[in-house]
């Protein structure tokens, strides 16, 4: 009895931090708001240093270190983590872009597609099978893109990069046998020298936002370090704790939340088109959803 308390209690801890990490990714729009004033690029640099640095931290504090010159050994999981560090950034690097110039609505679009792309990325590349249903989900996801295609005159290719880009970091950072916070350390470790060179060249140029505009910009800046960590090790925790088909209801927090942000609060246009195309993404996301239940339910 004291077991399945204890269980129960884990469950809901579980439940409770991978929400947390869906809640802090879907409202960081809102702070990527706060530094109007400074480039998406130069936004992306400060947050891939400031999270090298932020993990570092917590690294040391934990005495991990020894992991990771265990990893730095093996050469085909660094390869793996150079190649899903630049993936990761450069998803970081777009979506920071989307924000800034006014497209969040395209780019939650390319998040809700993102578990659907990551089921065509098992199909194809692990053999995994397919169902009726991820079929059939599949294909509604081509219908939206091509509405949604049509209702922006030109392709989607903001949405779909997002897609593509974080379902190969899954599938890459899959095939990694590196525990969660090694590998975000080593991915933006790798590019240390050029995120520690190019603040270092702007700086001396006078070009920068980090120490030459204000304080509050400064700390704005570092704060992206912890940003980009915490929500992940919530993420990690919560899904050592709770089922997968638990973990899939819970990342469309994320996007749910950034689409409220950007028509409720940034003001962006939620024509009929994008009704039309986002209800076939939730019909085609129930649907796997579904199918994920009663599989778990056998």
């Amino acid at each position: 009895m004291q077991q399945r308390i204890a269980e129960e209690k884990d469950q809901f801890a579980g439940i409770l931090y991978a929400a947390g990490a869906y809640v802090i990714w879907g409202l960081i729009p809102l702070y990527w708001r706060l530094l109007p004033h400074v480039p998406p690029f130069e936004l992306t640099v400060h947050r891939v240093f400031w999270c090298a640095a932020v993990v570092a931290l917590v690294l040391y504090g934990r005495n991990r270190f020894a992991g990771i010159r265990k990893v730095m050994k093996d050469g085909k999981t660094i390869r793996t983590l150079i190649v899903t560090s630049l993936l990761i950034s450069m998803n970081w690097g777009i979506y920071i872009w989307s924000i800034a110039t006014h497209q969040l609505v395209e780019a939650s679009f390319g998040y809700y597609i993102n578990p659907l792309v990551s089921i065509a990325l098992g199909i194809a590349l692990l053999g995994e099978r397919l169902t009726r249903a991820r079929l059939a989900a599949i294909l509604l996801a081509a219908v939206a893109v091509a509405l949604q295609a049509l209702s922006l005159d030109h392709f989607p290719w903001l949405a779909l990069t997002l897609a593509f880009s974080f379902a190969a970091y899954g599938y890459f950072r899959k095939t990694a046998a590196v525990e969660s916070l090694d590998g975000l350390f080593i991915e933006t470790a790798v590019l240390l020298p050029l995120t520690s060179g190019l603040i270092a060249v702007w700086a001396v140029r006078g070009e920068g936002h980090f120490a030459s505009v204000d304080m509050a910009t400064d700390l704005l800046l570092i704060v992206a370090g912890p940003m980009t960590a915490i929500p992940l090790a919530l993420f990690s925790a919560g899904a050592r704790r709770i089922r997968l088909s638990t973990l899939g209801f819970l990342q469309y927090l994320s996007p749910t939340i950034s689409l409220v942000i950007a028509v409720a609060l940034f003001g962006e246009p939620f024509t009929a088109f994008h009704a039309a195309t986002f209800g076939l993404i939730w019909f085609a996301l129930a649907l796997i959803s579904l199918e994920t239940l009663r599989r778990n339910r056998i």
